[in-house]
């Protein structure tokens, strides 16, 4: 397993390294923030694609608009407002957020307001917490003993866009402040028994109202770069652009137009949406392609917070997730190293810039998925590591392919001079460079071969073996010969012996090199001396005119068969024969006819015996058999039973009917001895019996 790795990193070293490299300076351009406008712009147009949410019914604006500022006046009195909350209070609201700096009276009513804010306990007001750019307003200080008021401090981001919420602050004053929208749902969520809790199944650290885990954010959060994560603040995810809440007007309210339902059981929030006002923000929702930034009012602003809280404490709706920083690296690595594979193993612009066109659509697309689901994972960073990587391989492989242009002019140049074939191949196994005595050798012009590869040219079976030994000196790294069938474009088969060996360029491009000599006619020449030896070898331990072992090699045989029985306790039997009247046959007949006799006799006993039994000639008219690992005396008596029926049969050779019979003497192995010589004059012995009893019979010693 570890040599495969090695292996492996070993061939994709150039991958890792340029992967490795473009991940690495993408990582650092985020760490120093160069991406962050650019993760910001995808986050926004994630945020505007996704689907609209419902209305929040659970959400009134009181807007105080251009028109209520000309008939009620700027700032609107004491009396006027304290109207303008009587009249709200008596629908039965679960909460009331005046979104409206009340630090100074307003004559007249202020007795009146001040007794208004005492009297309606789901009342909150707001204040502006000072920071580094502000002094801050004090809230009503009437609601500030009541402990009735939330801050409406928003976090503004680097682009001037607001797309975090901040739910607590602790500005070294010893005290907790909640936010105003933080305050408004707590009062709503107040009659269903919802109270801050620590999310002890996700995290101690983090806020659990009811069904919602608020996760509190941290500087590397998303694209954010070392962000100031002052206080407790959540990634805003917000219902839709503006509109996402009903909203009626303050001259509608205190002229009692407004249904009843738009008021009881509601949040109620009083802020303005007058544009002299100047309290507008942006957010996602505020950019668009041809169309001025789209400002959302402060209290529309402040109600998306509200909703977000509202509808993850009761309905269970999910923030918007980040990855750990560590899996973002990881990722963007990942992105580097596809970008980077893909152009190496393409190794075409064309085929690169359209491919890596998909990946990108492709990625965009689950991303935005993984948007809808609540996920907000680095798009940007991913991006540009590919298609970083992407160019620093394409630029590569171009480097690479003008060296290995410059080298195959050179190989070509110095094997051209050459008079045994040579070809040179790519590590795809395409023929790259071929000298001229390769192209006459194997009978194709120049332009057919190259690029090619064996199994365009050769059969099935020689394209295997070449691609099998290429694949070795590619692998191994070591140089090899070996002898191979190459068929030319004739249809002539060659014997061939190839020398394979590794070389590699200046750029680090590799080279099978292949050196052939045709051996055709001297294997040629080998094979006959080998037949020639094989036929001496023969003749050597055959018998010239049966083709049966002979006496040396009956010997031998014996030998071999006695330590094959000792050794495994087993029962040998040897036959001594000895034709009956053969001299009278060959002295009436002829030496011709007698030789035509003994190759038949020969015949015969081959079709007598087993194919593990060994027939021998001794010379004349005497001939043995071994019978190996026989289960007893009976199945030698067996067979000397079935040789003598068979030799008795009449011989036809020629015009001649000849008939003979055979004597049969029988020694076995251990009973009548253990050696060889002892065996053979023993069987001997009992075939001379044979013959004083009356011949064509057999004995046993």
């Amino acid at each position: 397993m570890l040599k495969t790795i090695k292996k492996w990193l070993n061939r994709e070293r150039r991958v890792l390294i340029t992967a490795s490299a473009v991940g690495g300076t993408v990582i650092v351009m985020r760490w120093f923030g160069f991406l962050q406008v650019w993760e910001w712009t995808a986050f926004d147009r994630f945020v505007r694609w996704r689907p609209p949410e419902p209305m929040d019914s659970r959400i009134t604006i009181v807007e105080i608009n251009e028109a209520d500022l000309q008939k009620y006046g700027y700032p609107m009195s004491d009396a006027v407002l304290a109207q303008l909350l009587q009249k709200l209070h008596a629908g039965k609201p679960r909460a009331i957020g005046l979104d409206i700096y009340r630090d100074l009276p307003t004559q007249p009513g202020n007795a009146e307001l001040l007794k208004t804010f005492k009297t309606i306990p789901n009342l909150i007001g707001i204040e502006l917490m000072p920071d580094e750019t502000r002094l801050g307003v004090r809230p009503p200080s009437v609601l500030d003993k009541l402990s009735r008021i939330g801050f409406n401090n928003v976090v503004i981001d680097a682009d001037g866009k607001v797309r975090r919420a901040l739910l607590y602050s602790w500005p070294g004053d010893g005290k907790t402040h909640e936010s105003f929208a933080l305050r408004l749902a707590l009062s709503y969520l107040e009659t269903e028994g919802i109270s801050p809790e620590p999310a002890a199944n996700v995290n101690p650290k983090y806020l659990q109202l009811g069904r919602g885990v608020f996760r509190r954010f941290e500087p590397n959060d998303g694209a954010y770069v070392r962000s100031d994560s002052r206080g407790y603040q959540i990634l805003a995810n917000l219902r839709g652009p503006i509109g996402s809440f009903r909203i009626v007007s303050m001259s509608d309210v205190l002229s009692g137009k407004v249904p009843a339902d738009f008021v009881r059981s509601r949040a109620v929030l009083i802020g303005s949406t007058a544009p002299s006002l100047k309290d507008f923000n942006q957010n996602a929702y505020s950019s668009g392609l041809f169309a001025p930034p789209q400002l959302i009012p402060g209290v529309e602003l402040q109600a998306h917070f509200l909703s977000q809280i509202l509808s993850a404490a009761l309905d269970g709706r999910g923030g918007i997730k980040v990855w750990h920083e560590a899996a973002e690296l990881l990722w963007i690595l990942l992105w580097s190293w596809a970008g980077a594979c893909v152009s190496w193993k393409l190794g075409s612009i064309g085929r690169s810039v359209w491919c890596l066109s998909s990946i990108c659509l492709g990625l965009s697309a689950s991303l935005y998925l993984a948007f809808l689901a609540g996920w907000w994972l680095p798009l940007i960073p991913a991006i540009l590591s590919l298609l970083g990587s992407s160019c620093a391989v394409v630029a590569y492989l171009a480097h690479l392919q003008e060296e290995l242009k410059r080298s195959k002019e050179f190989l070509q140049s110095l094997i051209d001079t050459i008079p045994d074939p040579i070809f040179v191949k790519d590590i795809n196994h395409r023929w790259v460079v071929l000298n001229q005595a390769y192209c006459q050798f194997i009978g194709y012009p120049w332009e057919i071969l190259t690029h090619r590869t064996d199994y365009d040219l050769f059969p099935q079976a020689e394209a295997d073996i070449f691609w099998q030994e290429d694949e070795l000196v590619l692998q191994t790294h070591q140089p090899r010969e070996n002898e191979e069938y190459f068929t030319d474009a004739h249809g002539v088969t060659h014997l061939i012996s190839t020398k394979r060996s590794l070389h590699k360029d200046a750029a680090g491009n590799l080279f099978l090199v292949g050196v052939i000599r045709d051996i055709t006619e001297r294997q040629l020449r080998e094979d006959a001396l080998k037949q020639k030896n094989a036929e001496l070898s023969h003749q050597a331990y055959h018998d010239a005119l049966t083709g049966l072992p002979n006496r040396k090699m009956f010997y031998e045989s014996l030998h071999q068969a006695l330590e094959r029985a000792s050794s495994n306790q087993e029962l040998l039997a040897l036959l001594f024969l000895d034709l009956d009247g053969f001299k009278s046959i060959n002295d009436t007949l002829g030496h011709n006819v007698g030789d035509l006799l003994l190759k038949a006799v020969a015949s015969r006993l081959k079709q007598c015996l087993r194919g593990s039994d060994i027939i021998s000639r001794l010379g004349g008219d005497e001939f043995t058999v071994i019978l190996p690992a026989i289960p007893g005396s009976y199945e030698a008596e067996k067979v000397a039973k079935k040789i003598c029926y068979a030799i008795m049969q009449p011989f036809i050779l020629e015009e001649y009917t000849v008939s003979v019979t055979t004597s049969i003497g029988i020694s076995l192995y251990p009973i009548d001895g253990q050696e060889s010589d002892i065996l053979v004059k023993n069987a001997d012995a009992a075939m001379y019996r044979a013959k004083e009893g009356g011949k064509n019979q057999y004995q046993f010693f």
